[in-house]
């Protein structure tokens, strides 16, 4: 399984233009940062988890030919806005674009791309084929999902594991209960939004902490803000085993 960041950063604590930050004026490639999406290639089956608003940048930088599926983990704009540019996916594929995603997100989906779910579809309208999730495992194609309900300050997020990998973002909290699917977990992918503490997300801090209690060989840091600095300089205040990922990572497990 082939795992591609297609993203790391965050609309949290990112200047609209560029300012006089470190982050802003570093040269290193690794500093530049699209809002936090993955990709997961297995075999023939090519799946991204959320689309945001760089959704369509990012299919081209990544240079994916084939989608098969749109797994989303919350219904908040960079996660969700960039829904409406799988419909190349649909041209290209002749097929509706299987999409996975709580009742909840999937009535979020229907308020903010009405004509998307209209029965008489204007010609040129991205197709779904929907499929509603919850805090159980499913599958997509051959890969069993098992989700991970954590929470985004007030409002459950899923992340997911497949196989020995786990996926989490948007978290700042995460029940016993939950933390029991993790564990075993080979690779962890964790938010790691700022140095200071946030309402929502868990800074440098407590995404340390947690990779150290659920113990996995190898986790990565994403949903990434300036605040956190850059990322050499954060880099080296990381244990051995933990990493900032960057766009463009690509992982094989």
């Amino acid at each position: 399984m082939r795992i591609t960041f297609l993203g790391t950063g965050t609309s949290q604590g990112i200047p609209v233009i560029a300012c006089a930050c470190p982050v802003c004026n570093s040269l290193d490639y690794r500093d530049k940062r699209l809002r936090t999406s993955i990709h997961i290639q297995s075999e023939d089956l090519s799946i991204v988890i959320d689309s945001g608003p760089d959704f369509r940048q990012q299919m081209l930088a990544a240079d994916i030919q084939a989608l098969h599926a749109v797994v989303f983990t919350h219904e908040h704009k960079d996660h969700v806005a960039g829904l409406d540019d799988i419909r190349a996916f649909n041209f290209r594929q002749k097929m509706d674009m299987p999409i996975f995603a709580t009742p909840r997100v999937v009535e979020h989906l229907k308020g903010e791309f009405p004509y998307i779910f209209v029965e008489q579809k204007y010609p040129g309208t991205p197709k779904i084929a929907l499929n509603t999730i919850s805090n159980l495992p499913f599958e997509v194609g051959h890969l069993k999902f098992q989700p991970i309900e954590v929470m985004h300050y007030k409002l459950p997020v899923l992340g997911f594991r497949i196989d020995n990998f786990t996926y989490i973002t948007d978290a700042n909290f995460i029940s016993n209960e939950e933390k029991e699917k993790i564990k075993g977990t080979e690779t962890l992918v964790l938010n790691a939004l700022q140095i200071e503490p946030h309402v929502s997300h868990f800074n440098l801090e407590e995404a340390i902490a947690l990779v150290e209690e659920v113990q996995p060989k190898q986790a990565y840091f994403t949903h990434i803000s300036h605040r956190l600095g850059t990322h050499q300089e954060t880099g080296l205040k990381l244990p051995q085993n933990i990493q900032l990922a960057y766009d463009g990572m690509v992982l094989e497990l």
